[in-house]
């Protein structure tokens, strides 16, 4: 069973199903992902970013996907010599990386692919992923979720953003965007980042309270929204919620999960 760690201070680069992990997830058996995070694109060459993720697929047996984000925090990020964009220009971006990341895994030569800001001008791809890297995008507002409906393969918001009563307004503009590219809503896998505290006490809000607290609550999301994993990220003593997220919450929540959907 993998886990997150605490979120760790200052910007990192984490991989979802790392060398050092090993998958927990799938839509029958939802549960966790080991360390998942969105990589900023403004602090990032997509065609760069791709080629390390490939390699890390190909090292680690097939254990990467590969998380987006537009950028926000653009005094920051021009603080490190980034650029600063508008909120539609930072959208065009990242679609633009999208197209970049994905033709970078062809291994194909002379590719052809982006536009204006991140583009591949005829170049000889590679490496080639171990399989076929999922792209999940850090969405929040109206043409982020339309780019994720569009062209991802999986929505990753944050509970600290994106509470539990915003998800099924964010989950149908995902799916009105979908339909209207011709997909099928169900080929975007929807994540979930939570972050909480185990306790043996009272609740205190949402996942911070007892162990059933965190099962009744991370089922209900399974249920109710769609949501087919969750990337824990523990507060207080790290190494002891982990451990209570593995032994007391993900089978417990997965042995829910299959009775309540168990035929008849």
């Amino acid at each position: 069973m993998a886990a997150a760690s605490g979120r760790p201070r200052g910007r990192s680069v984490d991989w979802s199903r790392s060398a050092g992990a090993g998958p927990a997830g799938t839509r029958d058996a939802p549960m966790s992902e080991p360390p998942a995070d969105t990589a900023t694109v403004p602090l990032r060459f997509p065609a760069v970013l791709a080629e390390a993720a490939a390699s890390l697929d190909v090292i680690s047996g097939g254990r990467v996907d590969l998380g987006l984000g537009a950028g926000g925090s653009w005094d920051a990020i021009a603080a490190v010599g980034g650029p600063r964009r508008s909120p539609r220009e930072a959208v065009a971006a990242l679609a633009e990386a999208v197209e970049v990341v994905r033709a970078s895994w062809s291994g194909e030569r002379g590719v052809r692919a982006g536009g204006a800001t991140y583009a591949l001008s005829g170049v000889s791809t590679g490496p080639v992923p171990g399989r076929r890297i999922e792209i999940w995008l850090g969405a929040l507002g109206p043409r982020m979720l339309d780019l994720t409906g569009w062209s991802a393969d999986g929505w990753l918001p944050s509970s600290a953003y994106v509470p539990p009563a915003d998800l099924a307004g964010r989950n149908a503009r995902i799916d009105a965007a979908a339909v209207a590219a011709g997909r099928d809503p169900a080929d975007v896998r929807r994540l979930y980042d939570v972050s909480g505290s185990i306790t043996d006490g009272a609740s205190s809000g949402f996942l911070h309270g007892p162990a059933d607290q965190w099962v009744e609550e991370l089922t209900d999301l399974v249920l109710t929204e769609g949501v087919d994993t969750f990337v824990p990220w523990a507060r207080g003593d790290v190494d002891r919620q982990l451990h209570r997220w593995a032994e007391e919450v993900v089978p417990a929540v997965r042995q829910e999960v299959a009775r309540t959907r168990r035929p008849g």
